[in-house]
Formats: structure tokens, C-alpha cells, sequence
């Protein structure tokens, strides 16, 4: 399975949001900005999430966008099912031998837990230097 840009970028939004949540409205050009991403390109993405009830949108001079429902009730397979669809290693595994069929279904309930069992909040949450937790320092 092959995420796309868009719903890398989808994800990229939602963890913006979310990182934003419980403050103002945050605008496309500013998710744009701080990413380094197109924002003619987010409008196209967030208007999916929005008819899905993922985000809702604030007009006005300080206007933008807000998470629908909490953070951690948003998972990452929502937003994935959203953009890109239903979620599948291989179309038309029922045509396939049993045992390839089988190795398919695991493959995608692997994925499929994955996705489902991490929020949006986790992701936000997520720290950037990996060493954080168990950092050494040395002294030379």
C-alpha cells in the first residue's frame, strides 16, 4: 500500500491542527508556511476532510481551521479512508490462490490496526529528536 502526497499532506494537516487544538483557528497558509507546502494544493485536501466532518472551518479576519472532535478521537486511519480511500495492499484478492489470499488479509489488517489504533493526538504528540527519552550525554 502507497500513501500519496495527498494523504501525506492530509496527515500533516490534522497534526497541525491538533498540535493548535484548543487555540485559534489555524489558517492554510500558516500549515502551508511552517511545512514548506503548497497551499493551493492543502485547499484541495482540506475540503475532503471538511464534508467528512474532520475539520470544520471559521470565517472571518481570524478565521482558519479547527479539528471537528478531539484529537484523540481522530485516527490516523480516518484520515487516511478519507483521501485515498478504502485501505488494501492488492485489489482482486479474491482472485488470488488461498495462501496469497491469506497473506493479503493479514497484511491488511496489519496495516489496518495500525492506522486505527493511532490518533491524531499521538502523532502531534510525537517528539522529533528520537533520542530524547534515552538521550547520553557525552563529555569529551
Amino acid at each position: 500500500m502507497k500513501i500519496s502526497t495527498k494523504g501525506r499532506y492530509g496527515l500533516t494537516i490534522m497534526i497541525e491542527l491538533a498540535k493548535n487544538e484548543g487555540e485559534k483557528p489555524l489558517s492554510l497558509r500558516q500549515i502551508a508556511a511552517d511545512n514548506d507546502l503548497s497551499e493551493a494544493y492543502l485547499e484541495q485536501i482540506v475540503s475532503p476532510l471538511r464534508n467528512s466532518g474532520l475539520v470544520k472551518s471559521v470565517r472571518g479576519a481570524y478565521g482558519g481551521y479547527k479539528l471537528a472532535r478531539p484529537s484523540e478521537e481522530i485516527t490516523a486511519g480516518d484520515v487516511i479512508r478519507v483521501l485515498e480511500g478504502p485501505i488494501q495492499p492488492v485489489e482482486g484478492i479474491e482472485d488470488e490462490a488461498p495462501a496469497q489470499r491469506e497473506l493479503w488479509i493479514r497484511i491488511r489488517d496489519a496495516v489496518k490496526n495500525v492506522l486505527d489504533t493511532t490518533t491524531i493526538r499521538d502523532l502531534a504528540d510525537h517528539s522529533e529528536d528520537p533520542f530524547t527519552s534515552d538521550a547520553y550525554m557525552f563529555y569529551i
